[in-house]
């Protein structure tokens, strides 16, 4: 008998019959053939016991006694019962890690694309079967012109059904007319752009769940080949490595880059160019600020108004416009400090 049976049979109320029967035996009635099966409720529910000398002459117990470990016995049952139940929860979330581990898995997790169309046709039909969310990361910018028209109707599609779009570039790509105007396009649909000027790895994500990677192992061209990878964890590091560019890179609309007249460039203090050098440099600003006998808050003002006279947001895209900035060139009278041209 199972574990099952047994606490079936122990949850059994007692039968008319084997009450019947208790009643009998008490006042000394022979028991007979056609007793057997209420005599044996009697002898689970340990109210009489059988002398296998005489077992037709079963001897009554007392029933409070009995009742008292029957009520033990079923208090020890539900408790077992109630500790199964209460492990069915940790049963199912440590099978359900092997079972999302095996769906996470696809063949051997990365695919190669040899081509440049492969990897478009492969990347449109990601894109096209997105759910929640597409990473796109291009250092040099947007794909030739006549490529942009199906992009953008792809891109549309997308938007169409609810999926966030985001794409990184590199910060040359501001130049370019014809990736303005896309940008300004697409951004309008609800496409949100960045540009970064550090150097990034080109990637484009799917869902988190799908990442595509330039190629650096068959050693081909990286600008026209690449892997198709659907290795969960690598997908994850691919995604925070562009979520990490992402947040030290500039918002974009598609808006030119901001020129410096010419007879602007002449505005800049000596202590604006000392802390235009120091931040090129990485200096920490409290260093500088010591340095030039000023308050942190008085710098923190004058960074943000070198910010504004370029149209940047962030440090970074400040030394870059100071480096092609013509100021640069300028003695800046500090001793070990920049000499000119």
């Amino acid at each position: 008998m199972t574990e099952r049976d047994g606490s079936a049979r122990s949850a059994a109320p007692l039968s008319g019959a084997a009450r019947a029967l208790y009643a009998r035996i008490t006042r000394g009635e022979p028991v007979g053939p056609d007793d057997t099966g209420a005599l044996g409720e009697l002898v689970d529910w340990r109210l009489v016991t059988v002398d296998p000398d005489r077992p037709a002459v079963p001897i009554a117990l007392d029933p409070q006694e009995a009742g008292r470990r029957r009520l033990a016995d079923e208090l020890r049952d539900m408790a077992a019962r109630a500790a199964r139940i209460a492990a069915i929860p940790d049963l199912g979330d440590e099978l359900g890690l092997h079972f999302e581990r095996a769906k996470w898995r696809s063949g051997s997790g990365s695919e190669f694309l040899a081509g440049r169309e492969q990897v478009t046709a492969r990347i449109g039909e990601a894109v096209d079967r997105a759910e929640t969310e597409v990473l796109t990361a291009l250092p040099a910018g947007p794909a030739c012109e006549e490529l942009l028209g199906e992009t953008t109707d792809r891109d549309s599609r997308a938007l169409a059904r609810g999926v966030r779009l985001r794409t990184l570039f590199g910060d040359g790509v501001r130049d370019d007319a014809a990736a303005r105007e896309w940008v300004t396009v697409m951004s309008a649909r609800g496409t949100r752009f960045r540009t970064l000027l550090a150097p990034f790895q080109r990637c484009v994500v799917v869902d988190r769940r799908q990442a595509f990677i330039s190629d650096h192992v068959v050693g081909g061209d990286p600008d026209r080949t690449a892997w198709h990878v659907m290795d969960r964890a690598f997908v994850a590091f691919v995604a925070e490595g562009f979520e990490d560019a992402w947040r030290r890179a500039d918002v974009w609309y598609g808006d030119p880059r901001r020129a410096v007249p010419d007879d602007e460039a002449g505005r800049l203090t000596d202590r604006q160019r000392e802390i235009l050098i120091d931040t090129a440099a990485g200096v920490d600003q409290r260093i500088t600020a010591r340095r030039l006998n000023i308050g942190l808050r008085t710098l923190t003002k004058e960074l943000a108004q070198l910010r504004a006279r370029w149209g940047v947001s962030t440090l970074a895209a400040l030394a870059y416009q100071w480096a092609l900035s013509p100021e640069r060139q300028r003695t800046t009278g500090r001793t070990g400090g920049e000499t000119p041209a």
